[in-house]
Parts: C-alpha cells; sequence; structure tokens
C-alpha cells in the first residue's frame, strides 16, 4: 500500500510539475511575441513619454537596481544576525521562542501589509519620504522573514564536530560562529536571500502604498531621491487604452526577468564559490 501511495504520488507531482512548466512556457512565448519587437538599446536607455515609440525604461531600471540592491544590503546582515542569535544563543529562551512565532508568521503576511507599515514607520515617522531608502527598507522587511528562516535551516546543516573542534583549540562561541559556522552555512544563507529577493523584485502593492510614483522623468542618484520600478512601469503601461503601450509593457516585463536571471545568476555564482571554498 505504501508503495502505491508513493507512485501515486510521484505522478501527481509529475503531472502538477508538466502543467506548471506548460503555463509557464506559454506565458513567456506570449510575452516575447508580444514585446520581442520592442526591445532595443534605445528602449532601455529612454525615460518614460507619453508616445509609445519613444518611451523607455530607463528610469525604471536604474530604480529597480538601487532598491533591490539596498534591499539586500539591509536584509541579509539583519536576516543573519536574528538566525545567529535565535539558532546559537537564544534557543532555549522565552524571547526567541516568542521572536520565532512572530518570524514564521510574518512569512505569510500580504505584502500589502509591508506596504501600510513601510507608509508609517519609515515615510512618516522616521521621514524618509518617498525615497529609494523608505522602498528599500520595506522591502528588507518583506525579504526578512525567508532569510531568516533559510539561515536557520543552514546553520543547523553544519555538524556539531566543527563546532566542538574549534572549542577543544580554545576558540571562543564567537569566533566559532565566525570562522567555522557561518561560512559553512553561506551557501544556504544565500540562497535564501536569492528566493527573498527573487519575491521583492516583482513587488507592486507595497511601493505605490508608500508613494513610489508611476511617472517619473529622470533615475535616482542617490537613497533619497523620488523612484519607481519596472513592475509599476509596467502596470502603468497595461493600464493605458493603446495597443503599442501593451507592446511596451510585454518588453518591459522581458526587462525585468533579464534583470532577475542576471541578479540569480550573480548570487549562485557567488554561492558556488562559497561551497568549493568550503570543501577545499
Amino acid at each position: 500500500m505504501r508503495k502505491r501511495a508513493d507512485l501515486i504520488f510521484q505522478i501527481v507531482s509529475l503531472s502538477t510539475l508538466v502543467i506548471a512548466l506548460s503555463a509557464l512556457a506559454a506565458l513567456i512565448y506570449d510575452i516575447v511575441k508580444d514585446g520581442a519587437s520592442r526591445l532595443s538599446w534605445p528602449f532601455i536607455t529612454n525615460i518614460a513619454s507619453r508616445n509609445a515609440n519613444e518611451a523607455g525604461v530607463y528610469h525604471a531600471l536604474m530604480g529597480s537596481i538601487w532598491v533591490i540592491a539596498l534591499t539586500g544590503a539591509l536584509a541579509l546582515p539583519v536576516g543573519v544576525a536574528a538566525a545567529i542569535y535565535l539558532e546559537e544563543y537564544g534557543s532555549r529562551s522565552r524571547l526567541a521562542r516568542f521572536i520565532e512565532l512572530n518570524i514564521a508568521n510574518l512569512a505569510a503576511v500580504p505584502s500589502i501589509i509591508y506596504g501600510l507599515l513601510g507608509l508609517g514607520l519609515f515615510v512618516r515617522l522616521m521621514g524618509m519620504g518617498q525615497s529609494v531608502l523608505a522602498g528599500a527598507a520595506t522591502l528588507a522587511l518583506l525579504a526578512l522573514p525567508v532569510v531568516i528562516l533559510s539561515t536557520r535551516e543552514a546553520l543547523r546543516t553544519v555538524p556539531k564536530s566543527i563546532r566542538e573542534g574549534s572549542y577543544a583549540l580554545g576558540a571562543t562561541k564567537w569566533q566559532t560562529i565566525w570562522h567555522q559556522v557561518l561560512p559553512m552555512a553561506m551557501p544556504g544563507v544565500l540562497t535564501g536571500l536569492i528566493l527573498a529577493l527573487s519575491r521583492s523584485i516583482g513587488e507592486t502593492a507595497p511601493l505605490i502604498t508608500i508613494g513610489a510614483l508611476t511617472y517619473i522623468p529622470f533615475a535616482p542618484d542617490s537613497v533619497w531621491s523620488k523612484f519607481t520600478v519596472l513592475p509599476i512601469q509596467v502596470f502603468n503601461w497595461v493600464s493605458r487604452p493603446q495597443t503599442d503601450f501593451k507592446a511596451n509593457a510585454a518588453a518591459g516585463i522581458l526587462v525585468l526577468l533579464a534583470l532577475l536571471l542576471s541578479m540569480n545568476a550573480i548570487a549562485i555564482i557567488v554561492r558556488d564559490r562559497y561551497q568549493r571554498q568550503g570543501r577545499a
């Protein structure tokens, strides 16, 4: 009976995967068919325009790069520090259990709630305004639960013998974590960061909630600049009735996919380098 149940589960899983891949392939084909003709160097380097043939994504592309880079810079150290505390120092305390419970709950919170939190905390209370920093801080809150949970799982995979050997040589607990445990766990940490940023780069609701602009004629040049991002620009084009803007939206989606794949490729290369160093 167990073998039969396992076989049925495998068949269902394979069927679901085939259906999902087929739907994804059809979606990508439709986007490429509509947007490939608009992809060009002027489309990448031009800013938004009321004329569909002259409109580009440079301002939104640079805004996405600024926001996602700053999101990673904020989420990674805070998430790793929180995971180290929960896993290595406070795993038995009531405070740690309370934090762990809330982190698990935050992972399932809709993104619009993070937008409302960012609006109240970063935009109004802390006075950041409608800036790149406010958007990145809001998306960092969105990414933190994934980073923390994946980092904790990565820390658990480090063998206890590594810790015990380090203690036996006279290292302190922090020295053991910094020089032995964290480098071995880094591939898992980067995997969690990839997942978190992959979700964050496509978010629109939190950024619209904090006041990110749907039209802006310049690219950000600092963390205090006003900004827009590719998903918001695509949404703006899709909302317009002209057919030419639909093609622009499809081309914008292709640029967003290229940015996502490039970001993931860089993170995977760094992760693999850590893995090779760990084996060595």
